[in-house]
């Protein structure tokens, strides 16, 4: 398994009326933490795209427990649950608030995207090999 930690401030215009971060801002905090588990890993969006592959999002669940307020620090896990070589992937999101309390939950899922062929692909050797040690038991 692969866990990334990133932390971002609600800012005041990501909020509603209520001082509540937007529940549509919610996909883009997922987006953050993918971003930078994915530079964890040594790589950027934009150099994948250079390598030829896109991640267009196909599928995203989110689960609301309590909301995120201005001026928040929230703490955004992304977690990797399974390794697979195929064309999809799926980030698991936890968002908790400083005192610890968990707010919200999501599962995003993406497809490795060729946009010349304009076909789905399998996820990148290089990207597959970093992931790898992650999911490599410790004791085999």
């Amino acid at each position: 398994m692969f866990t990334s930690t990133t932390k971002i401030r609600v800012r005041y215009g990501e909020t509603d009326q209520m001082g509540y971060l937007y529940y549509g801002n919610y996909a883009l905090y997922y987006e953050v933490g993918r971003a930078e588990s994915i530079r964890e890993l040594g790589f950027t969006y934009r150099e994948l795209e250079e390598m030829g592959v896109m991640m267009p999002v196909v599928e995203l669940h989110t689960h609301y427990y309590r909301p995120a307020l201005y001026d928040d620090l929230v703490t955004v896990n992304t977690i990797l649950k399974e390794l697979s070589n195929g064309p999809k992937i799926q980030f698991h999101s936890e968002l908790y608030n400083e005192a610890g309390q968990l707010l919200n939950k999501g599962v995003t899922t993406l497809v490795f995207y060729d946009p010349i062929e304009k076909t789905k692909i399998n996820m990148p050797q290089e990207l597959f090999n970093r992931l790898t040690p992650f999911f490599t038991r410790k004791d085999e």
